[in-house]
């Protein structure tokens, strides 16, 4: 068991949640939304992603939004990489923290890249081996760690193997993702409770959706195993391509104002946090999806 006062939020907004919104933002939205976050005390924000532009057209800037952000010190601003050819298009610009990503579901993985768990693990060994040579921290994701759109339920063995594989690679971080929102805390703790078996809970994190309005009962029960670093996005951000109307990840204001409350610290400032949340819903011309913004701001 984790006693640490302290809980890391990963703020996802930038990247895992603008990447399924429908409202496409200019690259100076995107600059000046993490620059707003990394003035809340966030020490973690994933700013982009180095995947193809034809899957992802949102992200098709990623190069000019990361040497357009303000770096400060003591933050770290992560990107995802699919490939080696991505890995090597965020060096370019100076990116030294890289994110990699696999599915503990085989009908997820097969649907999304057309391979099997194990060869999409095996496409990324040579991004592990280069970020190894060149001193780039890599953090990695296990998505659909507690159901699938196209399987349903996932095998906790498959989620297991799958993080102990990254964990084992050299990934420093090793992400648990409930993809499409359907987990419960008994499952999501039992979840946990099994990756631990295999990689030490402070090599954890967990990142939950909040399809189901599961997601801060989910990180509660988490928490409670130990579990001191939290995936979230800003205003709620996401959507689930999965889930029609669904809201995406949990919001990070939600999720730190639960923290404080608990009495746990973050080094967020909340009203920093709220004030960003509801500009980027703005900028996206929709209602924020975090509840502690839209109580604070009713009028």
């Amino acid at each position: 068991m984790n006693s640490s006062n302290y809980v890391r939020i990963v703020e996802v907004g930038a990247r895992d949640g603008l990447q399924n919104e429908k409202t496409l933002l200019p690259a100076e939205v995107k600059i000046a939304l993490i620059d707003r976050l990394s003035a809340t005390g966030l020490r973690t924000i994933e700013a982009t992603s180095f995947v193809s532009p034809q899957w992802v057209p949102q992200l098709a800037d990623a190069a000019e939004v990361f040497r357009g952000i303000r770096k400060l010190a003591g933050v770290s601003y992560p990107v995802l990489v699919p490939n080696l050819q991505g890995y090597q298009r965020a060096r370019a610009v100076g990116a030294a923290d890289i994110a990699v990503f696999s599915a503990a579901s085989e009908a997820f993985n097969r649907k999304n890249i057309n391979a099997s768990i194990d060869a999409s693990i095996e496409r990324f060994v040579p991004v592990m081996e280069q970020a190894r040579t060149d001193g780039v921290r890599v953090r990695g994701y296990v998505s659909t760690v507690l159901g699938c759109p196209y399987q349903g339920e996932v095998s906790l063995s498959d989620v297991v193997r799958v993080a102990r594989r990254l964990h084992e690679l050299g990934c420093y971080e090793v992400s648990l993702g409930d993809t499409i929102g359907v987990g419960t805390p008994a499952k999501a703790r039992a979840m946990l409770h099994a990756v631990a078996q295999e990689v030490p809970i402070a090599a954890l994190a967990v990142h939950f959706h909040d399809t189901y309005g599961q997601a801060l009962a989910n990180i509660l029960a988490c928490l409670e195993e130990g579990v001191r670093v939290i995936d979230s996005a800003v205003s709620g951000t996401g959507g689930c391509p999965y889930a029609k109307g669904a809201t995406g990840n949990v919001a990070s204001e939600d999720v730190a104002y639960m923290l404080h409350g608990m009495g746990m610290e973050t080094g967020v400032d909340l009203d920093l946090l709220i004030a960003t949340g509801a500009w980027l819903a703005a900028q996206l011309h929709k209602e924020t999806a975090s509840r502690v913004t839209c109580a604070r701001t009713a009028s």
